[in-house]
Order: structure tokens, then C-alpha cells, then sequence
């Protein structure tokens, strides 16, 4: 059956408050024992722009967003109709009362007026609240009346209370996560807020009556469930791993999660550098991998452009322990800085010049982020080769209720360490073995000399053009990636969530997994087929075989990739030989909602369209949600 759920956005400028709406809204939800999905779309201007945040809400697991929405919270004319007014030439987007389901609700300033026939429908729910005569009521206890102008950034806090009272939610959760943000000197703001939270409440309760068919009620609060974002259970899998140290050049959307470590590095022993530019960012961190530190570095698509030098120094001279999180953002060149895309599959598959071994690991919502964000330092420091983890925006300002992690059978795995016998000279640093692996040490180690280059050279580490050393040192480093394809379980290769013999086989990477698997659920009874979804998360090494296995068995095969060319499509048609026919592509600079993968694989089985293009609701009609 078909998930029950509740979709409320709130929009307005940048820089208004609706991220603080949304959370705490969010926070509240989950405390009431319910799970939650939200994520912020942003401009990449500091102020001013419009800004949204959907926060989709049911008793049931959700993993992804939805097109409708059934209470829409405005804090400015442009979230209902646009920007044509300021940007009458160009357009850049049409509001989202188009958005908002028949019967739905409408949460805006009465200072807007009549709005009803500029709707241009008459089958929505409108609840005009006086913003500043709130806030002007709210403010009166305070002696504070005369300077309610001065506090319209409390709108947000109005909106939200006119949503408690519409959506009949819990209004002391909410008034005790808004005290639990406002702590010591400002506790004061916490008053203010609550006060400004009861009169809007009180008010669309005694104008409005309760009669909105949508009610969100708190069940019994979950013990084992956390609220979390992607960027916080990235950082989390770090100090879990016991990451040393983090550098980064400020980028967007990678910088959330180097600021989240910069405010927690004092209790987990990590240092966390701010370096002057992505080049020093990456050697920085070599070095730091050098000295024996679990080092990592986090940025986006134009700061890994200036990484691939200092990659293939980490790949030649066999550096342990680095890991680079590249956050996926549209490009190219500045492109999309807040935006979502998955076009960097093919960069971070061949990051630097030559041939070298590397492991390129995606995964596909904050939980994977978690362990694969751990898994991946024992894996750069097992084979000493560079790991790069594939996140997204996306997936970084996703906001979601998960399972508590389960940290207690995750094992740190620092690989062969060399043991000093007393013989001086006698370490090799890049001594030939049959599986590749040189045992390491730390420079500095007494006993040792340590010796490598960025040059070729020979198992000492001392830089030879001589053949039989450059062809000894290629092949050993590449039967490390040999052994890492062998040793690496399937289960954190891929994924095939349903049925094994389903008729159908959806396939996806990274954060397309949650819109698909909510998919699932509404396609299981799709023309009498059967369905299941194959998510890569291991892209290299590559699993070819089961991969091709699983596609050959399978009647249709349908791509779902957040970029322009299916980029995954294409790797394993390299990897397999198999041609997936029918691709459905975003690229936005939106997530995929559960809506466009339903319709896009409609079009693809019904019409047997081979190239379906999605674009997000913001610029056109809403699909609507299946009915049975």
C-alpha cells in the first residue's frame, strides 16, 4: 500500500529564516516519534534570493522528496508567483502554488490582499496571517511593541505557528526545540520566539477553525532514531575511523562538513586546516598520510580540478591513509555552486594523468555516507592508494531520520606496518611483493631510512628510468587494486534491493537510491510487472560480473542518473558490454523526486522512450502521485 505522508514547504528570500523554520519543524516531527525527509534548495548569493525547503513527514520510513505539497508557508509574494515581477525578461521560476495539491493549504502575509484570483485555481485553502501584527502582539509582553519592525525575521517563527495550528501538531515539541536553540544570553530570543509561536497558533486556530484534512500527530518517541544531515554523518564516519587530519579550501557544498569538524576537533584529537588554495589543500594532506595520520580533504568539482597533481603524488608514492570526499555539484567551470548533479563520475574514475590504482566508492544516502565514510580510510591505508568518496549537495543538506549507527563491530584497519629488525638501511619502501603491498612506516622511525619520490623509481624509493623497475613498480601497484576487487565484499559493491528474478531491473548510484526505493513501492503493481533497483556503490574497482549477471537476467533495464549523459550507463556498458536502453536524466541542478522516477519509468515501458529527460516541478506542471 501506498505510504500516508504529509509534504509542507515553506519559501521566501535568502537569508529570512526558513532553514530555521524547516529544522525545527523537522526536529519536532522526530521527536514526536515520526520519520522525516527534508532537504533546502538555495541560491549560491548570500541574500536575498529565493530560497525553499520542503519537509515531507509520515509514521512510515522515508527516504526521498515529493512533487506535491500539501501546506505551502509563504514569507513573500515571490515563493506564490514567481519572479517575473523583478525579472520580467528572464524568468527564473513560476512560485509553487502550481505545487500544492487540490484541497491543500496556503500559509501567507494578509498584507498581500485578495490573492485569490491571481491563484488562478479555486480548489486551495488559504490562510492569510497578518506577519507584523504577530509579531507587534507577540512583542507586547516584552515592552517591545513599538520596534516589532526591527524583528521581521520572526516571520519565520509566525509561519510556523500558523502550520502547528493547520496541521494540528504537538505545540509544546516545537516550543521546546526552539528553547534548546536559544541557550545562556540569549534565552530571551527563546521567549520571544515561543510568544510569537502561541499568538500566530492561538490566532489561525480562533480565525480558521481546524478543519485542514491533512493532521500530523506525534506518536511514541523513537530511542534508536536520530536526525541527522549528510555533511554531519560524513564528518561522523571520520572521527569514527579516527581521522588525524581534515584540510579544505572553502567551497560549496563541501564546506558544512569541514566547519561541523572544526567545531568538534578539540574533543577528538583531529586538526582541521583552512589552507590557501585546493593545491595546498591535497598536499597538505598527503603529507599528513605520510606522517601516519588518517588525512582527509573535502571539496567540490572546481577545487578537485587543482587536486589531480597532488592525487598522483599520493598514487606514485604509495601515501596510506588518504581519502578525498568530492561533493557533486552541476558544473562545469563555477556552474551550480548549491546545486545537485552526478557529472563527476567520469573525473574522479581518471583524476590525474597515468594509469594508477585508486578506489572510487558512492554511496547513496546519509547511513552509507556513515560506514562508507569509515570503511574508507581502512581501505586508502590497507592498499596505500587514494580513496575517493562520491557524495553529492544533494546529500549533504539532506536532513533525514535514521536507525542509530552501529558502531560497535567497525574495526580500524591501519594495514602492513613495517617492523624495524636493528639492520639500518634495510627498509624498502616500495618492495616488490605478490600482492602489491609494501609494509609502510612512518618517516622518522628510528632504525629506518625512508626513502620515495614523485619520479619512478626502484623498490628503495630512490627515483630509475630503468624498465624492468618502471614495469615492476606498474605492476605492483596496480595487483594492489587486484587484491582490493578480490577482498572487498559484494555487499559493499552493490545492492539489489526487491526481488532477484523482478522483470524490470531500475539501476542507479549515489543519491538516486531513495527516490527510487520510495518508486518501488508504487510501481510493484505497475502493469502486472515486477521490479527491482540495482544501486552501484563501488565504481572502482568495478564489480563487472555480478553486475552483468544481474542486467542480462533482467526482461527491461532502465537508468536513472542525475547528470546529462548517464555517466554510469556508460561505465558499465565499458565494464560489461551491457546496453541499457532506456535512461532517465536530470540535470537541473534538482534531486530526483519519487514522482519523476515513477513517470519516468512509465515513459520509458509505456511510450518505450530511450532518452527521458526530467525537469523539477519548480518550472512545470506537478506529476501527480499514482493513484490505485
Amino acid at each position: 500500500m501506498p505510504k500516508r505522508f504529509v509534504s509542507w514547504m515553506i519559501g521566501g528570500p535568502q537569508g529570512s529564516g526558513i532553514n530555521v523554520a524547516a529544522e525545527t519543524l523537522a526536529k519536532a516531527f522526530s521527536r514526536g516519534g515520526l520519520h522525516v525527509f527534508a532537504n533546502i534548495e538555495y541560491h549560491s548569493n548570500i541574500m536575498g534570493k529565493h530560497s525553499y525547503y520542503r519537509v515531507r513527514v509520515s509514521e512510515e520510513p522515508i527516504h526521498a522528496p515529493v512533487d506535491e505539497v500539501h501546506l505551502l508557508a509563504a514569507l513573500d509574494e515571490e515563493t506564490l508567483f514567481g519572479d517575473h515581477h523583478h525579472n520580467p525578461e528572464f524568468p527564473t521560476h513560476h512560485g509553487h502554488v502550481h505545487e500544492v495539491v487540490p484541497g491543500g493549504g496556503i500559509i501567507y502575509d494578509a498584507d498581500l490582499g485578495d490573492i485569490r484570483e491571481r491563484l488562478g485555481r479555486d480548489d486551495l485553502r488559504l490562510y492569510p496571517v497578518p506577519y507584523f501584527e504577530m509579531i507587534r502582539r507577540a512583542l507586547e509582553p516584552f515592552g517591545k511593541a513599538a520596534e516589532y519592525r526591527q524583528y521581521d525575521i520572526m516571520r519565520n517563527t509566525v509561519a510556523l505557528g500558523a502550520t502547528l495550528a493547520i496541521l494540528d501538531y504537538d505545540f509544546d515539541l516545537v516550543a521546546e526545540v526552539i528553547r534548546e536553540q536559544f541557550k545562556g544570553r540569549r534565552a530571551r530570543l527563546a521567549d520571544l520566539n515561543i510568544q510569537a509561536l502561541r499568538v500566530t497558533y492561538d490566532y489561525v486556530h480562533e480565525r480558521f477553525g481546524n478543519d485542514f484534512p491533512w493532521k500530523v500527530r506525534r506518536r511514541e518517541r523513537r530511542p534508536d532514531q536520530i536526525l541527522i544531515r549528510g555533511v554531519q554523518a560524513v564528518a561522523l564516519g571520520k572521527l569514527q575511523a579516527g581521522l588525524g587530519v581534515q584540510t579544505y579550501y572553502p567551497i560549496s557544498p563541501a564546506t558544512d562538513e569541514s566547519t561541523y569538524l572544526e567545531a568538534v576537533q578539540s574533543r577528538y584529537n583531529v586538526v582541521v586546516i583552512q589552507t590557501e588554495d585546493e593545491i595546498s589543500a591535497i598536499n597538505m594532506a598527503v603529507g599528513a598520510a605520510h606522517a601516519g595520520a588518517r588525512a582527509s580533504t573535502s571539496t567540490a568539482g572546481p577545487g578537485f580540478a587543482l587536486m589531480p597533481e597532488g592525487i598522483g603524488f599520493a598514487a606514485i608514492t604509495e601515501a596510506p591513509g588518504l581519502v578525498v570526499f568530492l561533493y557533486q555539484r552541476g558544473g562545469p567551470s563555477t556552474g551550480l555552486p548549491t546545486r545537485t548533479e552526478q557529472a563527476d563520475l567520469g573525473f574522479a574514475l581518471h583524476p590525474a594523468h597515468g594509469e594508477f590504482p585508486h578506489i572510487v566508492i558512492a554511496p547513496g544516502d546519509v547511513v552509507e555516507a556513515f560506514y562508507d565514510s569509515f570503511e574508507a580510510f581502512n581501505w586508502a591505508d590497507r592498499y596505500q592508494m587514494p580513496v575517493i568518496v562520491l557524495v553529492d549537495k544533494y546529500l549533504a543538506s539532506s536532513y533525514v531520520t535514521v536507525p542509530r549507527f552501529n558502531t560497535r563491530n567497525l574495526v580500524i584497519d591501519r594495514g602492513v606496518r613495517y617492523r624495524p629488525d636493528g639492520q639500518r638501511d634495510g627498509y624498502l619502501r616500495h618492495a616488490v611483493t605478490e600482492n602489491g603491498i609494501s609494509p609502510w612506516v612512518v618517516p622518522g622511525t628510528e632504525g629506518v631510512v625512508f626513502w620515495t619520490t614523485s619520479d619512478e623509481h626502484n623498490p628503495k624509493g630512490h627515483i630509475s628510468e630503468g624498465v624492468l623497475h618502471r614495469v615492476e613498480q606498474m605492476d605492483k601497484r596496480m595487483r594492489k587494486l587486484e587484491l582490493a576487487a578480490r577482498e572487498i565484499p559484494d555487499s559493499k559493491k552493490f545492492t539489489l534491493h526487491g526481488p532477484e528474478d523482478a522483470q524490470v531491473t531500475l539501476v542507479g548510484w549515489g543519491t538516486t537510491k531513495g527516490a527510487i526505493l520510495d518508486a518501488l513501492e508504487e510501481l510493484s503493481a505497475f502493469n502486472g510487472l515486477t521490479f527491482n533497483f540495482l544501486q552501484i556503490r563501488m565504481m572502482r574497482p568495478f564489480p563487472a560480473e555480478p553486475v552483468g549477471a544481474i542486467l542480462r537476467r533482467a526482461r527491461r533495464a532502465i537508468l536513472i542518473e542525475n547528470n546529462y549523459s548517464g555517466q554510469l550507463g556508460n561505465l558499465i556498458r565499458e565494464m560489461t558490454g551491457f546496453r541499457i536502453p532506456h535512461r532517465v536524466l536530470k540535470y537541473d541542478g534538482r534531486p530526483f523526486t519519487v514522482n519523476e522516477v515513477i513517470e519516468g519509468v512509465r515513459r520509458a515501458l509505456q511510450d518505450n522512450e530511450e532518452r527521458i529527460v526530467m525537469i523539477s516541478s519548480e518550472a512545470r506542471e506537478v506529476i501527480p502521485w499514482p493513484t490505485r
